[in-house]
């Protein structure tokens, strides 16, 4: 007992070191949590999620090419038309454009040229900008686990292949892209009237009252002015078409050929050249330079998340692995008779791992460990999304910073700023929902 503890401190000190490090640091810090393991415990290591990495790999580089080609910006004039034509229902149409665009896309970085006219369209119908920004940033990395490009669904789908219990693309979308609408509307919902209206506002009052403050509010913020190019609207269609490959071969597996063990070629396989074959596609249509791809805001999210995936998951499934009789001896009776506890667990994990797909890494080799089957553990999956807790994420800061008004926030005693309770009704609802369906399906 006294060696499980040992290494559970020493892999749980690596997560919080990597967390505080940030960006690629969770990455080579796990590396470092293997070799204690193996050399200093004798512990043999697992193998690395190589599947995995290879799927985020081909989707953030179709991704990537996608934005480079100017796809990510006509997705966002067509959703601001959209906005300012029915500027009334801004708290609930924006959540819903910034899930849609995670779950098109497979990365919540697109909601960033979003924020700025979610704002100015509140703004300029007098809504509370706090009311539809702050839920807009919580759908956007809701919608993680509902696209079917995403690393958070390609992990869920590599790991349950090889854990001997295959689920498809179409089953995990199914539960998950429900559920995410869900739980997206019943926080809106909240969010229609929560905080004073603005001309009701005395902090927002006395702001007005700087000349500089009031300025500010009159500038106009708009995607429509610009010019989107014929070659643009062409790879946003291509990237959809390879999705959409995806999807038809998901749910058409005889149209694949067999492989060597004469079964259809597996999709973790499939997602890998279909995303990568329509990268270039996009690539050549666009005439887009692969060196403004290697540098462009996409891609390099996506390298982080790939080195964070491969030494957080190599450490935790080699942990896990190490110890699985103590665990499954512990721990497993008590998951086994209130299976939905397992959630509670991985919300606390991704409340200090800033990705989904690393909560998973970290949460999935466990759950395994502890008996309890893929279909349960996709029924929680929605779980793995709570990095909104204490509003450090990238798309919350922003949210905070493209509200001129100043109504999104963070509040004085920290926790209570204006993604809180969006977060929590939104993910509570939607695990109940992914949870429900998960039974009902399988």
């Amino acid at each position: 007992m006294a060696m499980f503890w040992i290494q559970f401190v020493l892999v749980l000190g690596a997560v919080l070191i990597g967390i505080r490090r940030g960006g690629v640091a969770l990455g080579m810090i796990g590396g470092l949590g293997v070799s204690l393991l193996v050399l200093g415990f004798r512990s043999a290591p697992s193998e690395p999620p190589i599947a995995v990495m290879l799927i985020i790999l081909a989707v953030v580089t179709a991704s990537a090419t996608l934005q480079v080609a100017g796809g990510l910006d006509y997705l966002v004039q067509l959703t601001e038309k959209m906005l300012r034509a029915h500027p009334k229902y801004v708290t609930i149409l924006a959540p819903l454009s910034t899930f849609f665009l995670t779950v098109c896309c497979g990365t919540g970085h697109a909601v960033y040229a979003l924020l700025p006219v979610i704002s100015d369209v509140a703004l300029k119908t007098k809504i509370r900008p706090e009311r539809p920004m702050a839920i807009s940033s919580v759908a956007s990395q809701m919608g993680i686990t509902a696209s079917p490009v995403a690393a958070a669904v390609t992990f869920f789908l590599g790991f349950a292949a090889k854990a001997g219990h295959p689920v498809t693309l179409i089953d995990i979308i199914m539960v998950t892209m429900p559920a995410g609408i869900i739980g997206v509307l019943a926080a809106a919902a909240w969010s229609f009237n929560r905080g004073k209206d603005l001309d009701k506002d005395p902090d927002f009052q006395a702001r007005l009252q700087d000349p500089d403050f009031k300025k500010n509010l009159d500038a106009d913020v708009t995607t429509l002015g610009k010019e989107i190019s014929t070659t643009a609207k062409i790879s946003v269609l291509l990237f959809f078409a390879g999705v959409g490959t995806i999807i038809l071969l998901a749910s058409c597996p005889q149209l694949l050929p067999l492989g060597l063990d004469k079964k259809p070629i597996p999709m973790t396989t499939v997602v890998q050249f279909v995303m990568l074959g329509y990268g270039a596609f996009i690539m050549f249509s666009a005439n887009v330079k692969a060196k403004e791809i290697a540098h462009s805001s996409v891609f390099i999210a996506g390298m982080i998340a790939v080195v964070s995936i491969f030494g957080i998951a190599w450490m935790s499934d080699t942990f896990i692995t190490a110890n699985k009789k103590f665990l499954v001896e512990n721990i497993g009776i008590m998951v086994k008779m209130a299976p939905w506890t397992f959630a509670i667990a991985t919300f606390c994990i991704s409340a200090f791992v800033k990705s989904q797909a690393a909560t998973l890494a970290i949460t999935l080799p466990l759950g395994l460990a502890l008996g309890l089957p893929i279909p349960l553990l996709l029924g929680l999956m929605p779980a793995s999304y709570a990095y909104f807790f204490f509003a450090f994420y990238p798309s919350d800061l922003a949210a905070i910073n493209m509200d001129r008004t100043g109504t999104t926030h963070i509040g004085k005693y920290l926790l209570n700023h204006s993604f809180m309770i969006p977060g929590l009704i939104g993910v509570s609802v939607s695990t109940v929902v992914a949870y429900t369906i998960s039974q009902v399906m399988f």
